[in-house]
């Protein structure tokens, strides 16, 4: 027989996050640290609007876009905690989580032979969704230096007239990095002075621990060049229930949710449900979560300090990306001799872009108990290491 099977879709990588944590299920008194998701249950009252939807029979399609009253609550959520303004009518579309957005995203826009800018480290599927959508990804590597943030003139350097979009993935999974307003102001003037689009990744927007976080999509003359992306798993601890929202020009949503309709037809019903009850009556929930991380990511920067481990401190999500240079490995034979000798999971730099080199990713959505246990191993370890 010939072969069946895309070539595009063969020369993707799989994911480098799922490798570690598929192995240490199945490895007894092991502790993993390496999936970004959050420990806590989903709040009861948001359980219990999902519960209520169940028992009231709301288990039907809803509109491609998403239930009009979610809608609503995204669009007053969106206003209260950035002053941007966005019309529920055709200016958001509610999505299988953040991914789905971010994949339909790049499809709306994307024309064979458009370049994409994605700054790395970052997300593991923005560079396989630019290429499925039919585009040549350009990745600028951040530096530790500027604490990954993306700098104007890297953005400067990157942009050709093939240029369709920057992705913009702050606060930054893996590195904790984030953007405040006079970085991007910078940005800003620069993707409106060159005529592109950019695709701001918000998904850990409330879980910052440095003053507040600014959307790009807020400063004058970008709300008509942004694709806002955010939704529902990381700040209400609800990743199972896949609901996640993208806001947009009307032009762009209208194409987004045309490959919605055809490829999904609608986000879950009840997690729509549950997804209003947490915009309306969910601040105080993210905001105790938020102070726990905070707690976590304080008690990691400390540990790192008193193990001589060079780690930047992260001001969002829910990451460290120590830097693991000193010992002359790769980061993958560190994570896998870590896991070998002390089991204890992390993930690779590399998982997220090339050059994460010399870096790993430590999730503290995890319980403090655990944390100490793993980086107790961690410690002893690299103590081995070094004598």
């Amino acid at each position: 027989m010939r072969n069946f099977l895309c070539e595009k879709i063969v020369n993707i990588k799989p994911s480098g996050i799922r490798k570690f944590f598929d192995i240490v299920s199945e490895m007894k008194d092991a502790i993993s640290l390496g999936v970004g998701e959050p420990d806590f249950d989903t709040p009861w009252h948001i359980r219990d609007e999902g519960i209520y939807a169940f028992e009231r029979g709301k288990t039907f399609y809803t509109s491609n876009s998403g239930l009009k009253d979610l809608r609503q609550e995204i669009s007053n959520y969106i206003k209260r905690t950035q002053g941007i303004t966005y019309n529920p009518d055709n200016e958001i579309l509610v999505t299988v989580g953040g991914s789905e957005a971010i994949d339909i995203g790049l499809r709306a826009i994307i024309n064979p032979g458009d370049e994409v800018i994605i700054p790395q480290p970052s997300y593991v599927s923005y560079e396989p969704c630019a290429i499925l959508a039919g585009a040549k990804p350009v990745i600028i590597e951040l530096k530790a230096e500027n604490e990954f943030r993306l700098k104007p003139e890297e953005l400067l350097n990157a942009i050709t007239d093939k240029t369709k979009i920057l992705i913009l993935p702050y606060p930054n999974n893996p590195t904790g990095a984030i953007m405040e307003r006079e970085d991007l102001e910078k940005i800003a003037k620069i993707i409106i002075e060159k005529d592109i689009l950019v695709m701001s990744d918000e998904i850990y927007s409330a879980l910052t621990y440095k003053g507040k976080h600014t959307s790009i999509a807020s400063i004058e003359g970008m709300k008509e060049r942004t694709i806002l992306i955010n939704g529902f798993s990381k700040a209400y601890a609800m990743t199972g229930w896949r609901l996640g929202y993208a806001c947009a020009p009307a032009e762009i949503a209208k194409q987004m949710t045309k490959i919605h309709q055809f490829a999904i037809m609608c986000a879950p019903t009840t997690s729509q449900y549950a997804g209003i009850e947490a915009l309306k009556n969910g601040d105080e929930d993210v905001e105790n979560m938020r102070q726990s991380y905070n707690q976590r990511r304080r008690y990691l920067l400390n540990a790192f300090k008193q193990m001589n481990l060079e780690c930047f401190e992260p001001f969002g999500a829910f990451y460290v990306f120590p830097c693991i240079k000193e010992f002359g490995m790769t980061s993958e034979e560190f994570a896998t001799r870590l896991l070998k000798e002390e089991k204890v999971a992390l993930v690779p730099g590399t998982a997220f872009g090339e050059c994460g080199e010399g870096y790993l990713r430590i999730s503290y959505a995890y319980s403090l108990e655990n944390l100490k246990i793993a980086i107790g191993r961690l410690e002893k370890f690299i103590k081995k290491l070094r004598s």
